[in-house]
């Protein structure tokens, strides 16, 4: 069977989407930095293969892409280093490319469109940055565009907007579902009441597998909106009330958001990214669901409600008291 690589498998997404190939029985390789890490959310699964990589060793990014026909690319930066989005992605093109590996698909973002022209935005929108963070994720995805048009190597992007779901941390609603999990008031960023979208993040993982086999998927990007249109308020609304508390909100403005920077990197690194909450990026996903047919979305009620029982399953497994060694 054919070999697929997950370079950035820790995260979120790529846990997702090790589950869909585990579920469809078929082998992955899992890279990243560090084994432990790896070995600790994947080494109980026959079907993953643990690779280390250094993404700043050329020679390094070819041993882990030899012998893989696909890569599936979710590498993540820090928020305040998004300059090394195209320096890592020329790099493993680079060593795809020189292993003979097939295709990759890019996991991106909406940053690359800039502010929005229309109520819901198509793939046909225009790409304009309109943000550092925009520019460098354009330019990560030219590379990849780039190399399909010369015939290198096959290349696909799918474009998320924010999501949320178990284990998803660093997510706008993390702190709002742990805070209204337990009766607190929920810290929130920019207008409450602003239209957003979220992706559940179990989601994602059959549509990414569903686009990786589906040879008229390359040479483009393809949008996968969420479950809807909501708000940030309506989120808490439901989430506090599936936790049986009153809904309790607070909410930092742009101001706050700058001066919070002075302290924090990755608040300081917001700022620019503040007019997703003011005018914000809704995707329309219409071509992809022409593409792929049925694309499953979870419903935010349902969404929530297992994102708030894994939630208090991390809760309660760190407050039980450690396990005291036997002794003779």
């Amino acid at each position: 069977m054919e070999t697929v690589a997950l370079f950035g498998a820790s995260g979120v997404i790529g846990q997702s989407v090790a589950r869909t190939l585990q579920a469809q029985g078929r082998p992955y390789r899992v890279v990243g930095r560090s084994e432990g890490s790896l070995r600790r959310e994947f080494g109980a699964d026959p079907l993953a293969e643990v690779v280390t990589w250094n993404p700043e060793d050329p020679a390094s990014i070819r041993a882990a892409a030899r012998g893989v026909r696909t890569i599936i690319y979710m590498v993540g930066v820090n928020y305040w280093q998004f300059h090394l989005h195209p320096e890592l992605m020329r790099r493993t093109l680079d060593a795809a490319i020189a292993e003979g590996v097939e295709r990759v698909v890019l996991i991106g973002t909406v940053y690359p469109y800039g502010m929005p022209r229309t109520a819901t935005v198509a793939e046909s929108h225009p790409r304009e940055p309109n943000s550092y963070k925009g520019r460098m994720r354009e330019a990560q995805e030219d590379l990849l565009l780039e190399a399909d048009a010369a015939g290198s190597i096959k290349g696909t992007i799918l474009r998320l907007p924010d999501f949320y779901g178990p284990g998803v941390e660093r997510s706008f609603l993390y702190r709002a579902f742990v805070a209204a999990s337990q009766g607190k008031r929920a810290p929130l960023i920019g207008p409450l009441d602003a239209p957003h979208e979220f992706v559940f993040v179990n989601d994602v993982g059959p549509v990414v597998t569903a686009l990786m086999d589906e040879p008229r998927a390359y040479g483009r990007f393809w949008n996968l909106a969420g479950a809807g249109a909501t708000t940030q308020r309506q989120m808490v609304n439901e989430l506090s009330a599936q936790a049986g508390h009153t809904p309790k909100t607070m909410s930092m403005g742009k101001t706050l958001v700058r001066l919070a920077g002075l302290f924090d990197p990755f608040m300081k690194e917001l700022v620019e990214m503040y007019y997703l909450l003011t005018n914000p990026v809704l995707l329309d996903d219409s071509a992809l669901r022409g593409l792929l047919g049925t694309v499953h979305k979870t419903p935010y009620a349902e969404g929530i409600r297992q994102t708030l029982a894994a939630l208090r399953q991390e809760q309660e497994a760190k407050s039980r008291p450690a396990a005291v060694p036997a002794t003779t």
